[in-house]
């Protein structure tokens, strides 16, 4: 079998049939269950970090007259989030695939002030990080600050080539010509 890109969920459910009815059920009940809880925990938990980092009052356990602008926020987040779900032919997969190469590309940097902070002995105290978990923690970081250069390169390059901008189809064609180049 041959792969394909697939348009939405509906094409990826139905991807798994030939492995059984159960393999496309349980799917089914994990993308819906996955669609629930990130409707709800990712827009309270940015309302959560935006409020806190602001200094504004925050929880669910505040009142709205207590919390206003983390219920706002809240509620705005939920509203741009169904708002772009129902907007007809919106190309949903696209949009996560490219939220994860963007999340990915973000991570070295959350990364490095992650651990600036985690070794700051005044902030944490006892629980700062030893030499050897400073260690591998950099060498850790400094190889996905390589491989998102790498995911940059190589699609800068694919565009350069006369492709039509950021394909992750692409990307994956130069990766494995690449490999069997090497």
């Amino acid at each position: 079998m041959k792969p394909r890109d697939i348009q939405d969920a509906a094409e990826a459910a139905l991807g798994l049939k030939p492995f059984g009815q159960y393999a496309f059920l349980l799917f089914s009940a994990g993308l819906f269950n996955a669609s629930i809880f990130a409707a709800c925990i990712l827009p309270l938990s940015t309302a959560y970090t935006v409020c806190e980092g602001l200094g504004f009052e925050a929880g669910v356990n505040k009142r709205i007259g207590e919390a206003p602008i983390f219920y706002f926020l809240y509620t705005m987040l939920l509203a741009v989030g169904a708002a772009v779900v129902l907007i007809p032919g919106f190309p949903l997969v696209k949009m996560i695939l490219l939220s994860q190469v963007l999340n990915g590309a973000l991570l070295p940097f959350v990364l490095i002030f992650m651990l600036l902070l985690i070794n700051k002995q005044g902030l944490m105290g006892e629980w700062a990080n030893p030499r050897w978990f400073n260690l591998v923690s950099w060498a850790t970081v400094a190889i996905m600050i390589g491989l998102t250069l790498a995911l940059v390169g190589i699609t800068v390059r694919g565009c350069k080539a006369g492709g039509a901008g950021f394909s992750l189809r692409a990307t994956e064609h130069r990766l494995r010509q690449m490999s069997v180049n090497c």
